[in-house]
């Protein structure tokens, strides 16, 4: 016989206004089972998992969990109690508090005297267990970490066990701010913990993690289960097309139509670097930062080792062209794609086209006031070019689901007169037919005269650039070209810092 499925949910329906977020959706989980859920930005799949979350409620369709039937009045609390777990893409974590209090968020029953110790064990132990090595103390207060460790801690207090068992949990871009290594540590422990009779749900729009990783593969579609498969009966090109993919090749060809095309900047005709920098953790005689106009320029290494930082700095520098500050020249006006669009990003109480037009309202205006219809049509023609999915400009930013949120940036920056774009790991829950569209873009860009800085912790994102640094410790250990550019050139560059 059978077992029956941990979680089944039949003909859910879920509507926002006019949008249609899901129709009608059947999905079961398996105990001791990786299920990997895909598909593009805005096919619904957030919204599902918020609903089996207990965060939302659903208009239409029944859901049982665990032999439970909790259609009616399923709410957080009640999904905890039942072994539900989620890890959102937008990260929920208070940044007021540390991480032990973090942990007692979600956990009711570390409570009475000692509970700030116990939590503090609690958490160190799932930290240790999941990700070796983290540097992540329990009293340190979340808002001062990365946001790769953030998300880092909101992953180990999913898998934090007090008074009710852990039978599912839900990862929604887990792996998108940690680096390759990180991701590793995360993904292994996963199929221990499945091993072990757990189950997850992982949604991934790094389809190899997922291929990886899940036991059975379901592709939502414009918020429909359009396949729902064993896992070996995927390869990447089998769910690409099963996304409804809008570009031709996957990742991996895109990665190498780049490598085969010729460097959009050339060192080699001298000159002066558009952008120069020493980085501040560097020592003497470590390497400097340079790029050239019209080149793309990876940041690589671990995550953590000052790669952010020296965008930042690269930003404040370009307030002042040409004009050298704190060990930072940029001799042209620089747009920044962040990657944490929670802090640093979007603008949560505005329009989506006020969003987009804030880097270009000098484009925008008419006697000192901004002229609302240019406005509108800037963002208009930002959001049919980038495909972000909404049926007005007009709507909230906060409307978006957080690929299209992220989509919204990258039309703020590509759409300004900016000469620089620096962007840090940009691509975070952004799908893959999107991705490719946005390398072709960055690539025209670049063709045209813009100099890129991306930082990335997609190895393969790294393809696409004509140097790569590789920062450790603050400092800048091999200047790579594309032509040295492999993933063990900067493991290796990582790991040993030892120039190129």
């Amino acid at each position: 016989m059978t077992a029956a499925p941990l979680v089944r949910l039949a003909g859910v329906d879920k509507r926002f206004g006019a949008v249609r977020a899901l129709a009608g959706v059947d999905l079961s989980v398996d105990t001791g089972a990786c299920l990997g859920l895909v598909g593009h930005n805005g096919a619904g799949k957030s919204t599902l998992m918020a609903i089996l979350a207990g965060v939302l409620a659903a208009d239409h369709g029944e859901m049982h969990v665990a032999g439970q039937d909790v259609t009616h009045g399923h709410a957080v609390t009640q999904a905890h109690r039942l072994g539900l777990r989620c890890v959102f893409q937008e990260l929920s974590l208070c940044p007021n508090l540390t991480v032990a209090e973090n942990t007692r968020v979600l956990h009711r029953a570390l409570d009475g005297w000692g509970w700030r110790r116990r939590a503090a064990a609690l958490i160190r132990d799932r930290l240790d267990t999941i990700f070796p090595g983290h540097g992540i103390d329990p009293d340190d207060v979340t808002g001062d970490l990365s946001i790769g460790r953030r998300q880092m801690v909101e992953i180990a207090r999913a898998f934090t066990v007090t008074d009710t068992p852990v039978r599912l949990v839900i990862l929604d871009e887990p792996t998108s701010s940690l680096d390759a290594v990180v991701a590793g540590h995360l993904l292994a422990f996963v199929r221990r913990f499945v091993a072990d009779g757990g189950s997850v749900i992982l949604i991934s729009h790094l389809l190899g993690e997922v291929l990886d990783t899940a036991d059975r593969i379901v592709v939502m579609r414009d918020g429909r289960v359009v396949a729902d498969r064993l896992a070996t009966a995927f390869d990447r090109g089998r769910l690409v097309e099963a996304m409804g993919s809008v570009a031709d090749d996957d990742v991996d060809g895109a990665a190498a139509a780049a490598a085969a095309t010729p460097a959009t900047g050339d060192r080699s005709m001298g000159g002066t670097p558009v952008v120069r920098a020493h980085p501040a953790g560097a020592g003497i005689g470590g390497l400097t930062l340079e790029a050239w106009q019209g080149e793309i320029v990876g940041l690589a290494g671990l995550g953590g080792h000052g790669q952010t930082a020296m965008l930042v700095r690269l930003f404040e520098a370009a307030r002042h062209p040409g004009v050298v500050n704190a060990g930072a020249m940029v001799r042209l006006p620089a747009a920044f794609v962040a990657g944490d669009r929670q802090s640093d990003g979007v603008f949560p109480l505005w329009s989506i086209a006020r969003n987009i037009s804030i880097r270009s309202l000098s484009q925008l205006l008419w006697r000192g006031l901004i002229v609302r219809r240019a406005e509108t049509e800037l963002a208009e023609t930002w959001r049919t070019r980038i495909g972000i999915r909404t049926p007005s400009v007009d709507h909230p930013i906060l409307s978006l689901s957080g690929g299209n949120q992220q989509k919204a940036l990258f039309a703020r920056a590509l759409a300004s007169d900016a000469g620089v774009l620096l962007m840090d790991d940009p691509m975070r829950g952004v799908d893959v037919g999107t991705k490719q569209e946005v390398y072709g873009m960055l690539r025209a860009e670049a063709a045209k005269g813009r100099t890129i800085i991306w930082y990335t912790t997609e190895m393969d994102e790294l393809k696409h650039c004509d140097h790569v640094y590789v920062f450790r410790a603050g400092a800048i250990v091999a200047d790579l070209t594309r032509a040295a550019m492999t993933e063990d050139a900067v493991l290796h560059a990582s790991f040993e810092a030892r120039a190129a």
